[in-house]
């Protein structure tokens, strides 16, 4: 393996993201449904900032439902 060359840019570490975890195991389609149901909570509750992982939680719980209650 060859040394780095000093004169090589730095490596650049990945930047974090600010979704939560489980925003990653879906499909676009349900990021779409589950993303437009918190914004609907977040704007329901005046907009407060700071909020957006609950919002996304719940969201994604409600989606669920619907679905589920969508199946029967």
């Amino acid at each position: 393996m060859k040394p780095r060359s000093p004169n090589a840019s730095p490596m650049k570490k990945p930047i974090p993201s600010h979704e939560p975890d489980s925003m990653q195991k879906y499909s676009d389609d349900m990021r779409e449904r589950i993303a437009k149901k918190a914004y609907e909570l977040y704007e329901k509750r005046g907009r407060q900032a700071e909020r957006d992982v609950e919002d996304w939680l719940t969201a994604e719980e409600l989606v669920r439902k619907e679905m589920i209650r969508g199946q029967v």
